[in-house]
């Protein structure tokens, strides 16, 4: 057995993608059976919080709370003097909630207020000297800064933890930019003792420039595919990225040891940033998705909680249910959503049917249930929303005029909106049925859409397979490739890809790619949103039998997808590659 160090900005609360891949991970069962321990690495970002280590965490140490067990008390508080730090450290249990296992891992937290910046710069001078990371251009951005001052600190509590020996090294993932300056920091300090990994869930630099320019993924990756063609880089084709500070700290991941890339486009676009990553160990690591067995009577008693959702708002019922379940963020994409819906309006008229789509989608942490109870005995919240606190943002409230038109305009759809995080009674208010958990807008989905633009993986589009949902999902989408690599590139009726990249006549130079703008997108997605619709009509059950079918299929994709499965396949042969590595021993003065 080996030890494992995961150095991410999720160690404690779960905000996002990584902290489902931390928990679908640790608890596959190939982890459990092979890492001896776990220790979870971060910035302590509330000081004033003082459930350190979130729900049921218990600590072992905290200058902050006068806390002084454990065996490396001597060690935290000789680094907290040396560093101008406080230490926080302690253990907590890693719950995934699909497969029901939980992993006591250790939890690494420092404060890094009062931090010694002379020992900080000392460290800034190594990324500079060994890696070519100029700390001067970016420490006036606190989201650069705050992960280099935390790797000086950081490598000297994990030393203190006797983690890594020369004949097991311990491995260390560096997830995302974040981590990438404590990973690089090891590799300088102990360089026998440990080997490092980059877990690309994304690449920064690559998301700013889908994301920023007018045709987005089908400018994008149709310029990206001619730029190999022509053994040409990122800076060549798009300008400098230099001002970035995310372009500086990725780049220097090809240092690391082996990168994992959670995607087929993820792991091309790392290939794009630099000639040095022509010959970087780089893993397509997919994520896993959950698989639950579920029987056609549970999925109906989903669909009938939901409906009876429906009918306390709308005083109808539906007869489809179609989700989406994300983060708001233009990357998203939603638009798109609507594009199909419109289309699906008019085909779901013509065979006398209804649907509604449930939008779950903020931009903000959960909202306290007073301000839910509020909005919705004041102004008839999810229905009805306002732009401003505690409702709407201003994003929120983009997306919401979208909505709104929809609504207006559409006679056999309709959308309801919910800017919170989390569905239940207690999250969205009293009309949500007191025997509705999150799990049956999963369950009870006939159509989850996922048309992200930029999505390197995405687990959330995907989450209804098991449970016999069809899951419509953009070829931006790195699951996407796993979906094909799953089924053997045979067709599958639960998953309907929607391919916007082609959907262009393919540019013949990256200069053609470069052309392509709002209104050639748009025409694409537009004449996409036809072909989706005939296609969910025609694959939408028309019995139970139909029903039942797409349970089965969906569930055994779901299971050759699952974090079972990618530990095996994926992520520990990229450990064993990065273990076997040997380096030079670096001698810091």
């Amino acid at each position: 057995m080996f030890n494992v160090i995961h150095i991410t900005h999720e160690a404690v609360y779960k905000v996002g993608g990584i902290g489902t891949v931390l928990e679908g991970l640790i608890n596959s069962r190939p982890y459990r059976d092979r890492v001896g321990r776990t220790v979870l690495v971060c910035p302590l970002f509330y000081p004033e919080n003082t459930e350190r280590l979130g729900p049921g965490g218990i600590l072992e140490y905290s200058s902050l709370d006068q806390v002084y067990d454990g065996p490396y008390a001597d060690a935290f508080r000789q680094i907290e003097h040396d560093y101008g730090v406080r230490i926080c450290y302690g253990r907590r249990a890693v719950e995934d909630e699909p497969s029901g296992r939980r992993t006591i891992c250790e939890v690494l937290l420092i404060d890094l207020r009062g931090i010694n910046l002379q020992r900080v710069n000392e460290l800034k001078g190594l990324l500079w000297e060994h890696y070519g990371i100029r700390s001067d251009r970016y420490e006036h951005i606190w989201e650069y800064e705050q992960y280099v001052q935390v790797a000086a600190p950081a490598v000297a509590a994990l030393e203190a933890l006797r983690l890594g020996v020369e004949e097991a090294p311990a491995a260390v993932f560096a997830h995302e930019f974040m981590g990438i300056s404590t990973a690089l920091a090891l590799q300088i300090y102990c360089p026998l003792r440990c080997r490092t990994l980059f877990y690309a869930h994304e690449v920064a630099p690559i998301r700013r420039i889908v994301e920023s320019r007018p045709g987005h993924d089908v400018m994008f990756y149709n310029a990206l595919r001619a730029a190999q063609e022509s053994n040409l880089y990122v800076e060549q084709v798009f300008g400098p990225q230099h001002d970035y500070h995310k372009f500086a700290v990725v780049e220097a991941a090809h240092h690391c040891d082996s990168l994992l890339a959670v995607g087929h486009h993820v792991q091309q676009e790392l290939q794009f940033l630099d000639v040095n990553f022509d010959n970087a160990d780089i893993t397509l690591a997919y994520n896993g998705i959950p698989h639950r067995k579920v029987t056609i009577a549970e999925r109906q008693a989903s669909r009938k909680r939901m409906r009876n959702y429906c009918e306390a708002l709308l005083g109808w019922r539906p007869d489809l249910l179609f989700t989406h379940v994300t983060r708001l963020a233009e990357s998203k994409a939603m638009w798109r959503d609507i594009d199909v819906l419109m289309s699906l309006d008019e085909r779901l008229g013509e065979r006398g049917q209804t649907a509604v789509m449930i939008i779950l989608s903020t931009e903000l942490p959960r909202r306290p249930v007073g301000d839910i109870l509020h909005m919705e005995g004041d102004w008839d919240w999810p229905l009805a929303h306002r732009e401003g606190h505690p409702d709407l943002t201003v994003g929120e409230a983009r997306f919401y005029r979208r909505v709104q038109a929809f609504n207006t305009r559409a006679r056999n759809v309709k959308i309801i909106y919910l800017n919170q995080f989390g569905f239940d009674r207690a999250r969205c208010g009293l009309r949500v049925p007191e025997d509705v958990e999150f799990l049956d807008i999963r369950r009870a989905s006939d159509v989850e859409f996922g048309l992200s633009l930029y999505e390197p993986f995405g687990i959330s589009p995907l989450e209804p397979l098991t449970y016999g949902g069809i899951c419509l999902v953009s070829t931006s989408c790195g699951c996407a490739g796993f979906v094909k690599q799953a089924s053997g590139r045979k067709r599958t009726p639960n998953v309907i890809f929607a391919n916007y990249i082609d959907g262009v006549r393919r540019p013949r130079t990256v200069k053609d790619s470069l052309a392509i703008g709002t209104s050639e997108r748009r025409e694409v997605e537009y004449k996409l949103a036809g072909q989706l619709a005939d296609q969910i009509i025609k694959r939408l059950p028309q019995t139970e039998a139909e029903e039942e079918k797409l349970i089965r299929s969906g569930h055994e994709l779901a299971t050759r997808m699952s974090w079972d499965v990618v530990a095996e396949r994926f992520v520990f042969p990229a450990i064993r590659r990065a273990c076997a590595h040997r380096r030079a021993l670096t001698v810091v003065a």
